[in-house]
């Protein structure tokens, strides 16, 4: 399993209107065709501020390719989402590869105490 997580700074003032229009508009197709929906989140003390970061699982490289491909061909997508880009000041992105003990995506569940147990 693969995580892509993405990063978007809104201008300040915008980062409830993108979710606003990412929950009415964009998350229910995007889930169903990219399907493992992990979570998204705001910023709110330290750091960068006005920040959301989503992230998305996929069994592979060749998946998400595959999934994202099927995404930006939806034109309901397409539309719902072109307003988001006017509150995106910058984005960016990363795949992350799950350590062997990785309680979501490892190869084995990490039964140490306090670990959160995510059923992949």
């Amino acid at each position: 399993m693969i995580i892509e997580e993405r990063c978007y700074v809104c201008y300040p003032g915008r980062t409830g209107e993108f979710l606003e229009i990412y929950e009415q508009g964009c998350l229910e197709t995007q889930a169903r065709i990219l399907g493992r929906f992990i979570g998204m989140w705001q910023t709110d003390i330290g750091g960068q501020l006005s920040q959301i970061v989503h992230m998305w699982g996929y069994k592979d490289m060749q998946d998400r390719s595959r999934r994202r491909e099927r995404l930006f061909k939806n034109k309901t997508f397409l539309k719902n989402a072109a307003p988001l880009l006017d509150c995106i000041m910058a984005m960016e992105n990363r795949i992350l590869l799950p350590a062997p003990f990785s309680p979501l995506g490892g190869d084995q569940p990490y039964r140490g105490d306090g670990a959160i147990r995510v059923r992949a």
